[in-house]
């Protein structure tokens, strides 16, 4: 039987305003459910408990005597061990901060918390975001929900998994090559990469760099346009949340908090297995065929088609190497063997480039954005997989080949994400259903420049003509399956680097 913290953040906002519901009695079932199932998974880092009850009385008195509340109000929330608590560990899955206790919230949480949400933990992340498997020394491995010995995916991994497991209505994520997409995706939840600047950021050291964005995660699409609604601002620190004097553009909650679905049946939608570039799975390609072939009666127009993305590996290899260098590369050559091999790799990778390489890189996202225009002029959404392989164990750094090809690197398995990154155009990823193998299938919908409102309202649509559907539906993972199961911890190589 579904419990009150498996409920949608949503409805428990609507029942904790009619006061059939309090703040408190939902915190002891996340807690609850914590306690149950996040030794099989080891999705939650670290807890703040006795900070969450009080948050979660605080909360409770504010309704009793009728305040006005935010919109988060009570809702227990999960942050991402890679962005800041005031008071609450934040490692960044390195061991140079495993004991790193920040003074302040980094903005996009203040948000949250200023929203009402009630912070309870941090979820798992592999070191400093790098890596598209969840795991890193200080923390360990996070495994998949459907099967802990696979991967979560990353770098929210550990975020989507709690999200599955129930631990949280909603969760924080982030977002560069698919870090939010790609665990959503293996979870069989909901992610969106907003547009860049509609999140603002003050802490990107590029600050003119879109790779890298912070966005909501959930279980369902509503509950990820609740979260939209809070953390869409401006911030002047953040030279892409521009704005023009006396015109908010983004701090308007109602563009987000209610997607009205699309009309189906007048949705134009392009779909590509590949963008024409990405090494993607056989075994995915055809469940992904078999989705397109359920949606097309749905909709007005359903043709495979796609963007030109040609040179978009070396671009984003490029691009994404020079922004480690730049965060990473003064630890590099003083304390080398306190960095990870992915950490480690794409500094390297960055040392070996030149002034020629980065400016063929940004030429060729500049062209590949103005592809991605010219393209959209033609449909309303665009469509693929999100991730290019089924999950394997995690104790597998990175898939070194795919169908029998070689990788490139350890994220070039993540392409169909990064893909849609360098365009930079808004993306979410829909659970829809399970794979060949029986884990999670993620469907990404891809929308127009600032088309953040269009996405929420076809994944709405979409979302809602599948939930009929058994094969079609999100997959739910066997709770009590977990709760039993051995503690993650104790399998081999959990703490291990590579």
């Amino acid at each position: 039987m579904a419990e009150l913290c498996d409920s949608s953040a949503v409805e428990l906002t609507r029942l904790m305003a009619k006061r059939e519901v309090s703040p408190v009695e939902l915190l002891d079932g996340c807690l609850a459910r914590i306690a149950a199932t996040n030794p099989a998974v080891n999705a939650v880092v670290t807890l703040d408990e006795a900070g969450a009850r009080a948050a979660a009385k605080s909360a409770a008195a504010a309704i009793l005597r009728g305040d006005d509340v935010g919109a988060l109000h009570g809702l227990p929330l999960l942050i991402k061990d890679t962005q800041d608590t005031a008071g609450l560990r934040t490692t960044y899955g390195s061991p140079l901060f495993a004991n790193h206790v920040p003074a302040t919230d980094q903005a996009s949480v203040a948000r949250l918390r200023a929203a009402g949400a009630i912070i309870i933990g941090k979820t798992n992340t592999p070191e400093w975001a790098a890596g598209g498997n969840t795991r890193n020394p200080v923390h360990g491995a996070t495994g998949n929900p459907f099967d802990p010995l696979r991967s979560a995916a990353g770098s929210s991994g550990g975020s989507a998994v709690a999200l599955a497991c129930g631990m949280s209505p909603l969760a924080s994520g982030s977002d560069t090559g698919g870090s939010l997409r790609n665990p959503a995706a293996y979870a069989g939840i909901v992610g969106m990469r907003p547009s860049y600047g509609l999140v603002a950021s003050e802490r990107r050291a590029f600050g003119w760099s879109n790779l890298s964005t912070d966005g909501p995660m959930a279980r369902n699409v509503a509950d990820v346009a609740l979260m939209l609604s809070v953390m869409a601002s401006d911030d002047v620190r953040d030279p892409l949340a521009y704005t023009l004097p006396g015109e908010p553009l983004r701090g308007r909650p109602e563009r987000w908090n209610t997607p009205r679905p699309s009309e189906l049946a007048k949705l134009r939608v392009t779909f590509t297995e590949d963008f024409d570039f990405a090494p993607t799975e056989r075994a995915i390609r055809r469940v992904f065929r078999h989705r397109v072939a359920q949606l097309a009666p749905m909709v007005a127009e359903c043709r495979e088609a796609t963007p030109d993305c040609s040179g978009a590996d070396d671009a984003f290899a490029v691009l994404r190497a020079a922004l480690f260098l730049a965060t990473h590369g003064k630890t590099y050559q003083e304390r080398p063997k306190m960095l990870g091999p992915n950490v480690r790799a794409n500094i390297e990778e960055g040392l070996g480039y030149d002034l020629q390489d980065y400016a063929r890189a940004a030429a060729t996202q500049t062209r590949i954005y103005r592809a991605f225009q010219a393209f959209f002029e033609r449909c309303d959404v665009l469509i693929s997989p999100t991730i290019t392989l089924s999950p394997r164990p995690w104790s597998e750094l990175y898939p070194t080949e795919i169908d029998g090809e070689p990788t490139k690197s350890y994220f070039h398995w993540l392409a169909l994400a990064y893909g849609v990154t360098l365009a930079g155009h808004p993306a979410l990823s829909l659970p829809v259903g399970i794979d060949e193998a029986g884990m999670p299938f993620g469907l990404q919908i891809v929308g127009p420049r600032g088309g953040d409102a269009i996405v929420l309202a076809v994944a709405a649509a979409l979302e809602a003509a599948f939930a009929a559907t058994p094969d079609l539906r999100r997959p739910v993972p066997d709770l009590a399956r977990l709760a039993a199961a051995p503690p993650l911890s104790a399998a081999p190589g959990f703490l291990a680097w590579d």
